[in-house]
């Protein structure tokens, strides 16, 4: 009977953890004031190396981000990308979608490596990188939310994971929104999430095909404004020029605004990826011309998404371990 009171008692707390603040996973819960005693300067630390980080090359804002997203889709937020490839780990940067573009790892070691000595032994990778994609938004001028921890690291990485789960820019909006139901993510957050791509850069590589042969016809994309199309050309040829990189965001490009959208309907998206929002669903083409329109929106609708997305299979309670390197799992 006494347990049974004790359990009544708990319920209403249990009613009144605001939805976005917790995320019940392998019987523990993520929440923003998890390091409050044991670690409580942690978030101030990330922000201090964000910020100097950022102040060298803003694009490290959009690296950072997109390394959270990335580590997310695979495997739940547990740091797995992080890891360096050692033992019988098969590193997730080897993957088609981080070969030769995820960056930023010296950043998070910096982080790391300043957490560590603050409060040894306690605050993970994983949070970490959730808290200093919060920072990336912020410190480009785009919303701040408050960040649930409490997420450990995990000791393995997916490299097949990383390969089949993360969305390639010239997927088709099917596939993508697939790989984005497949971690519990809708289309709101789908499109929400894509605006990320307001800071940041792309490689020639990634859009290639939409310049010269978007559908085996030899043809550039009709749905690619031809302005546009001629201007990325002259530095995106047929062939060489792979790395070249080209802002996401051809008006705003470090700053984290809604001119994503705008680009979009004017027919400028940069990525097949991107320009698809428009052309292939209605539901997502409603949700575009909202964010054109009213940049608030936006913000409010991102900061939900990075938060759903941040709760992403997170491994809390004994499960996995907080690491000492990043890079690394523990040995002992």
């Amino acid at each position: 009977m006494a347990r049974f009171l004790i359990f009544l008692l708990a319920l209403p707390f249990l009613a009144f953890v605001p939805s976005g603040w917790s995320h019940k996973s392998y019987g523990g819960y993520l929440y923003p004031q998890f390091y409050d005693h044991s670690c409580p300067k942690a978030q101030e630390i990330v922000r201090s190396v964000m910020e100097k980080a950022v102040a060298r090359e803003v694009r490290m804002a959009a690296s950072i981000m997109r390394l959270h997203f990335h580590d997310c889709f695979v495997k739940g937020c547990d740091g797995s990308l992080l890891l360096d490839s050692s033992g019988s780990i098969i590193s997730e940067k080897r993957s088609n979608p981080n070969r030769n573009s995820a960056r930023g790892f010296e950043v998070i070691d910096e982080i790391k490596s300043a957490l560590e000595k603050e409060c040894p032994h306690t605050v993970s990778c994983a949070d970490l990188l959730t808290i200093a994609a919060r920072d990336s938004s912020v410190l480009t001028g785009g919303p701040s939310w408050e960040v649930p921890l409490g997420r450990r690291d995990s000791r393995g990485a997916s490299l097949s994971g990383s390969n089949n789960n993360i969305p390639a820019p010239n997927n088709t909006f099917q596939t993508i929104l697939t790989k984005f139901k497949l971690q519990g993510l809708n289309i709101v957050d789908l499109v929400a999430l894509s605006g990320s791509h307001t800071i940041g850069n792309a490689r020639c590589t990634s859009f290639r095909q939409r310049l010269y042969n978007q559908s085996g016809n030899g043809q550039p994309d009709y749905s690619l404004d031809p302005s546009y199309a001629a201007q990325l050309r002259s530095r995106c040829p047929r062939s060489g020029g792979d790395q070249n990189l080209f802002f996401l965001d051809y008006v705003s490009p470090t700053k984290f605004d809604n001119s994503y959208f705008k680009n979009i309907l004017a027919s400028k998206g940069l990525l097949n990826s991107d320009q698809v929002l428009l052309t292939k669903s209605q539901a997502s083409m409603d949700l575009v011309k909202q964010y054109a329109e009213n940049n608030e929106l936006f913000f409010e609708q991102f900061a939900k998404s990075m938060v759903k997305m941040g709760n992403i299979s997170p491994l809390t309670g004994s499960k996995g371990e907080i690491r000492k390197n990043c890079r690394r799992i523990n040995t002992y």
